[in-house]
């Protein structure tokens, strides 16, 4: 029976010849059908895949050079596009649409022997955190049905959790990779903001938006990551910056400093048994002779409306595009005027948290309004990354909740949005300012959920972040013990 634990392992196991990717594929769609309850994925690319894999074992019985991601199966969210596949952000309003190309990150795995296994379920346009805003409808955690798994990549993260594909893409706006890692026990890294081309992924909020990896384990994280990282020619706001080869330095001896707020970790909102066990990290990691010192920051309670302001008005821009007129859903209705056309056909389309949305935008960027609410929140944006640049300065990183709650239940929360919004009081500044962060499976909760602890680092040090990632999975994982 074939049992996947990494990619390093299961690359053994073919050069060995004790597994072919065919065999491999074929279990993967066993699983797939056997949690077919659990709603993960939209489409599976069945045929294709053990298609893809038969030309694969065939390379490599013939002696050919394999590619760095030979035979690995990878599921994405459907907000990245796929050349010839249907792509539709979980939303009617494109539904039926098929991509023209390959997001760049999607591109760089099939050129390393990767086979797409399908597209994952998602929030529509990435607009949730529960993943109950689909038109697909809810996916549901693996550990417990009754909980949600996060949004708005919870697809990409039970399709990981449940044993459903090897590795997995989701995006990250705003924890949207993060925090469906933490309900479903696996790790979610957002990197820098321009460390991954965005180029074929649908946008919500532009200067925020970020491919994410979920995974098992540190190494096929850190693998993913220097492959699909690098300058793209169709992204102008891709960095130039050499990708490290992060899978092969994550080892190491090195003492490093962190930062955490006391006003996180006591924060009202936050379970306290989430609060005992980052607190207990925090002394451990001393008593290992790593520094550990509180930092105050009292722009906590700014961050949550800062993030919503900034976003909802970059979505409703980018949103305007879907009118119905060159792609897309369009209204069924017989209308000659074309304003009432528009409004008919996005009324129809739309989902009601992504209408929200876009009304929220468009209100924080109207004439009466432009100043009192998007000005200042850019001027939030801006105290953010000062200060966090400060903390750089004197720390390598900062240790903050994920979520400040376990996996809550299926409806517990789609009828209060702003109770749904403050749950991203933990997540959200890694977008405004841009850092990469990790979240990392390593307690379990009285009620036998998981819950992780977050780390970030400075721009463009994933290095470090994988690094002290690498350390921690290894020597504080709570739940395993």
């Amino acid at each position: 029976m074939f049992v996947f634990s990494s990619i390093e392992h299961y690359h053994a196991q073919l050069l060995e010849e004790k597994i072919t990717c065919c065999q491999a594929v074929e279990h993967f769609l066993q699983r797939i059908r056997e949690t077919a309850h659990l709603n993960a994925f939209i489409e599976v690319y069945a045929d294709e895949a053990l298609q893809t894999a038969s030309v694969l074992d065939k390379k490599r019985k013939a002696g050919k050079t394999i590619g760095k991601l030979h035979g690995v199966v990878i599921a994405l969210k459907d907000v990245i596009c796929h050349k010839d596949h249907p792509v539709s952000a979980s939303s009617n309003i494109l539904k039926n649409f098929s991509s023209v190309y390959s997001a760049t990150a999607v591109q760089k795995f099939l050129d390393e022997d990767a086979i797409i296994i399908g597209r994952c379920n998602c929030d529509e346009f990435a607009m949730g955190s529960t993943n109950e805003n689909s038109a697909y409808g809810k996916v549901l955690n693996a550990l417990d049905e009754t909980r949600v798994p996060g949004g708005s990549s919870g697809g990409s993260a039970v399709a990981v959790q449940a044993g459903l594909c090897m590795i997995s893409l989701g995006s990250d706006t705003g924890g949207s990779v993060r925090q469906p890692a933490d309900f479903c026990g696996i790790i979610g890294l957002k990197p820098t903001y321009g460390r991954i081309s965005r180029y074929g992924l649908i946008a919500y909020a532009s200067s925020f938006d970020q491919v994410g990896i979920f995974g098992n384990t540190i190494t096929d994280v850190a693998k993913v990551l220097e492959i699909i990282s690098g300058p793209d020619e169709f992204d102008s706001t891709v960095s130039q910056k050499e990708t490290p080869a992060y899978s092969s330095q994550l080892t190491g001896d090195k003492k490093f400093r962190f930062a955490y707020f006391d006003e996180a970790l006591n924060h009202p909102s936050i379970d306290p048994e989430i609060s005992s066990g980052i607190n207990g990290l925090i002394e451990q990691l001393k008593k290992d002779g790593h520094s550990a010192e509180p930092v105050k920051f009292d722009l906590l309670d700014f961050i949550v409306p800062a993030y919503y302001v900034l976003t909802t008005a970059e979505a409703s821009s980018n949103l305007s595009r879907y009118d119905g007129v060159k792609y897309g859903y369009r209204t069924g209705k017989s209308i000659t005027d074309l304003v009432e056309f528009y409004k008919q056909t996005r009324s129809e389309g739309f989902g009601k948290e992504v209408k929200r949305r876009i009304m929220l935008g468009t209100f924080v960027l109207s004439a009466g309004y432009y100043d009192a609410y998007f000005t200042r929140a850019q001027k939030v944006r801006r105290l953010l990354c000062d200060h966090v640049k400060k903390i750089f300065n004197n720390f390598d990183l900062m240790l903050l909740p994920t979520s400040p709650v376990t996996a809550f239940k299926v409806g517990e929360k789609i009828n209060d949005p702003i109770a749904m919004y403050l749950a991203d009081i933990y997540t959200v500044m890694a977008n405004l300012v841009g850092i990469p962060a990790i979240s990392l499976p390593l307690f379990k909760h009285s009620n036998n959920m998981p819950f992780s602890v977050q780390v970030m680092a400075n721009h463009f040090d994933e290095l470090t972040l994988l690094q002290v990632s690498s350390l921690m999975m290894g020597q504080y994982r709570q739940d395993q013990k």
